[in-house]
């Protein structure tokens, strides 16, 4: 018998993952069984998995007014319904026939993803026809790209939505069950989704042994991001080294996972390093765990020592084996039941909240819990949200990992933290102080929020990250705050990081002349005193008040003739850009194409506007229009509209490189072709010295180009005044036309009312004061900013003759003009390289990465020498030489820099 019968006679579904297993494994072929339920070598690791859920403790809360709670969560901007998902696991159809499409189907009865495996047994398209909830691709890397690439294009037709990378296997570990069984797939069980004519698939063994890559480094994950624009995880990370280096590689998730104890035996449980990894995780990206989950209070205490969610694994299979997609959904429903029963009894509202749940953790080590200055503690009443607590019942095991968390950030993922009892907080201090501190004790601290104790208190409102807009965990975010810190603590340092204009060329009093020359220039116009105040002291036309003398300047000085009308005056251009994307992008099939390496301002302003973003990556010799052609294509054949592509096309920041005239007639005419607008950008080009090719605008004669201006460079950055040329016409269903410019307008009188009417005020006098031809107002500036890109080349030319830098793979571009240069090096320039620098060197820099919307820039590093003086710059290069030198040999690599930096 394989389940009991209720009186009616109707079949019952087990009561316990475990009786699921055991009715499985009465079903299946004792073979069958070991493969998918064995582990490597003795399978010490397979039972650590589930041994350390068994050493947690919860805490049990009463009267917490908490309710039924809501498991719900969101993982990489998608809500689930509760922080669970199917593991990968290969072969399906070996439990039942309809493998993966049941698990689907069961899955998405349940509002959670599916992980479906590389090997799945069934075809992607139709495990997608039935999925009601997200799918996404674990993905093996074989020695044969090809065969990787067609398997995640395949994924990504389907609908697909993120890749998960396992990379724990260069090799298959020593499965002693299947070794003895010796282990062969019937022959009607193939992998639907590769090759059948390509490979021996009978033996998972030996085809993992002949076809999977074993030489991975971090370089796969820019390659994946290369051949698809989905998120990738990265499954089989197991320490905090290698959670930094997937971080650093541009990982967007972590799964901490020992591939159910199936590679490596003897190592530790996925639950005993989660809190260390969550700790070096710190919120950058999403974390996930598998290994030993059988219960829904095992999801409860994964949450509460870190993770986002858990993965399902073994159990599922069961479940698929009992009863098909009925006992697949079984499974599922039995651990939402135990996690909803778990979270009522101890107090947990959310599954963001988990953290107060937990008493005890898995290892035998005592919990750190740092109150900063100001912290509330409160009596013995409160309980600890992590931490040891003096109860005879806990036993020996009443012990719990040190969970560090940021003051401002609770592991990144925003979970009110209770405080302790005072008298355990000293407890903890003592212990802390009598065992030394560990080195992440040193940098993390938590801020207690007091829970209410009576239907009347009042608690701090403590946010959910996963309730926030995506844009806010935008991982350039990070980046920016790192290089922000490391310029902070290493304030002696020569920084080649900043763009901003050079300070000498400003003056204090000046504001004041240029604010009194726009009063007396309204004034001989005719404005009494009463209209001049009122130009100053109130809000003034949301298009702005200086729209004419702009039109004048860029008539003048930029060959842009367009009335004042077709112009509104922002709050510098990254308003501009705001506004643009707002209008331009109606739905959710509307798609920004932008030109690779990329300014991060348009790509954050996409990100807060949900505005797929399409990179079009520049070349060595930069953007090549025929590249933008097949973007625009590529797209159109996924059934998205590319509505604009955003450009500098002169000395762009972040690279340096200048369009051709040929490549600017060649835009044009492509976004006439394909009915596409360009968002020019172009604020380098008025401080940089000699002739300038005109720009996109000057050369539109078919509206085809809105242009993005600022006075940021060309008058002075406090000022934040920009401008937004968009003379396109709209027609609205009446027949009636007006300009783009006023439907900016209209949305700008919803995000800052106006732009500063003393910002216009001191701009509108600058102009005056030249005649608008700003030109010739930054004609010295230019000359100092063309001596600077000259120097800066001709002391890397001295510290790196040419037979040098082709020796050590070192190189960079020669921009004309502009605040920025590209260097290429042959090791990998991220935020270690950069840490390095600033410590050993005193030089800092950006790295290029940062810049790209997707993968690209790992060995490359953007320079910046438009704030310094000839002097600074001299030495700065002498450090950077110095550093480049270093960094290279101890990196061993010489000679081209190959692939996309090269």
């Amino acid at each position: 018998m394989t389940g009991r019968t209720a009186p009616s006679g109707a079949w019952r579904p087990p009561l316990s993952l475990d009786e699921y297993a055991e009715r499985a494994r009465t079903r299946l072929d004792p073979a069958v069984w070991d493969f998918i339920e064995g582990g490597a070598g003795d399978e010490r690791t397979l039972a650590a998995n589930r041994a350390a859920f068994d050493r947690v403790r919860l805490r049990p809360r009463v009267l917490t007014g908490a309710g039924e709670g809501d498991p719900s969560t969101t993982v990489l901007g998608r809500r689930w319904g509760a922080p669970v998902a199917v593991a990968p696991m290969a072969y399906h159809t070996l439990m039942h026939p309809d493998g993966e499409t049941a698990t689907a189907r069961a899955a998405g009865a349940a509002g959670l993803p599916l992980v479906v495996s590389t090997f799945a047994g069934r075809p992607f398209a139709e495990i997608a026809a039935v999925a009601g909830s997200p799918l996404w691709l674990q993905v093996y890397c074989f020695r044969d790209r090809a065969t990787t690439r067609r398997l995640v294009e395949r994924a990504a037709d389907a609908g697909f939505e993120a890749l998960v990378l396992t990379a724990d296997t260069p090799r298959l570990g020593r499965r002693l069950r299947d070794l003895r069984n010796d282990f062969r797939l019937p022959p009607h069980i193939t992998p639907a989704n590769l090759p059948a004519d390509e490979a021996d698939y009978s033996s998972p063994s030996e085809h993992g042994r002949t076809g999977l890559d074993p030489s991975l480094d971090w370089s796969v994950i820019a390659w994946l991001r290369s051949v698809s624009p989905l998120p990738v995880l990265v499954k089989g990370v197991m320490t905090a080294e290698d959670t930094r280096c997937a971080i650093a590689a541009g990982a967007d998730g972590i799964v901490v996972s020992n591939h159910g104890g199936r590679q490596l035996d003897g190592t530790a449980a996925t639950l005993e390093v989660l809190p260390r990894i969550a700790a070096a995780v710190n919120g950058r990206c999403a974390l996930l765990l598998d290994g030993g989950v059988r219960r829904g209070r095992d999801v409860l205490a994964a949450l509460a020592l870190g993770a986002d969610a858990v993965l399902l694994g073994r159990p599922v299979l069961h479940g698929l084996a009992v009863a098909g997609a009925d006992g697949a959904a079984g499974v599922l429903d039995l651990v939402l039941d135990e996690l909803s029963e778990a979270m009522a009894l101890t107090g947990t509202a959310t599954a963001a909240g988990a953290d107060a749940a937990l008493l005890a953790g898995p290892e035998d080590t005592t919990a750190v819990r740092h109150h900063p200055p100001g912290a509330t503690t409160t009596g013995p009443e409160a309980p600890p949200a992590v931490g040891p607590e003096a109860s005879p019942a806990a036993g020996p095991e009443n012990t719990v990992p040190a969970r560090h968390h940021p003051p401002e950030s609770a592991a990144g993922h925003d979970r009110p933290r209770p405080p302790e009892p005072a008298a355990e907080a000293t407890e903890t201090a003592e212990a802390t102080e009598a065992a030394g501190p560990r080195e992440e004790d040193l940098h993390h601290g938590v801020a207690a929020t007091p829970p209410p104790t009576t239907p009347h208190a009042t608690a701090t409102a403590t946010l959910l990250k996963e309730n926030l807009h995506r844009s806010v965990s935008d991982p350039v975010l990070d980046t920016m705050n790192f290089l922000n810190e490391i310029t902070g603590r290493f304030p002696d340092v020569v920084s080649f990081a900043p763009g901003r204009p050079y300070e000498e060329f400003f003056d204090k009093d000046e504001i004041l002349d240029h604010v009194r020359r726009y009063l007396d220039h309204l004034a001989a116009g005719g404005a009494s005193d009463e209209a001049i105040r009122t130009a100053l002291y109130q809000y003034g036309p949301t298009a702005g008040q200086i729209r004419g003398l702009i039109s004048d300047s860029l008539r003048a000085d930029e060959g842009i003739d367009v009335p004042p009308g077709a112009i509104v005056v922002t709050v510098g251009a990254q308003e501009g850009m705001l506004l643009a994307l707002r209008a331009l992008f109606a739905g959710p099939g509307d798609v920004l194409l932008v030109a690779s390496p990329c300014y991060v301002g348009i790509t954050g302003a996409a990100s807060l506007l949900g505005v797929p973003v399409r990179p079009v990556e520049e070349r060595a010799d930069g953007l090549d229009v025929a590249d933008v052609e097949a973007a625009v294509l590529a797209e159109r054949a996924r059934g998205r509209r590319p509505r604009a592509f955003y450009v500098v096309p002169d000395h762009s920041n972040p690279s340096g490189n200048t369009l051709s005239r040929r490549a600017r007639e060649e835009l044009l005419e492509l976004a006439a072709r394909h009915d596409l607008l360009i968002l020019e950008d172009s604020p380098y080009r008025l401080v940089s010295p000699g002739a300038q090719l005109p720009t996109l605008k000057a050369m539109d004669r078919m509206r085809r180009v809105v242009h993005l201006g600022s006075y940021a460079k060309s008058v002075f950055p406090g000022a934040r005044v920009g401008f937004v040329v968009a003379d396109q016409p709209v027609r609205d269903p009446s027949g009636a036309e007006s300009l783009l410019a006023d439907e900016l307008a209209k949305i700008k009188s919803m995000v800052t009312v106006n732009t500063p009417a003393l910002s216009q005020a001191a701009v509108a006098g600058a102009l005056l004061a030249c005649g608008g031809r700003l030109t010739e107002r930054n004609a010295v500036p230019a000359k100092h900013y063309g001596e600077a890109l000259r120097v800066t080349l001709e002391q890397l030319d001295r510290h790196f003759p040419e037979d040098v830098r082709d020796r050590l793979g070192i190189g960079w571009n020669r921009p004309s003009g502009g605040f920025f240069l590209t260097v290429r090096v042959p090791f990998p320039a991220d935020n270690a390289a950069l840490l390095r620098s600033a410590e050993d060197h005193g030089v800092i820099w950006t790295p290029m990465a940062y810049f790209y919307p997707g993968p690209g820039g790992e060995r490359s590093i953007r320079l910046s020498f438009s704030y310094l003086s000839t002097a600074r710059i001299e030495d700065g290069i002498a450090r950077f030489a110095a550093f480049l030198r270093a960094e290279t040999e101890r990196s061993g690599a010489t000679g081209p820099t190959p692939g996309r930096d090269a």
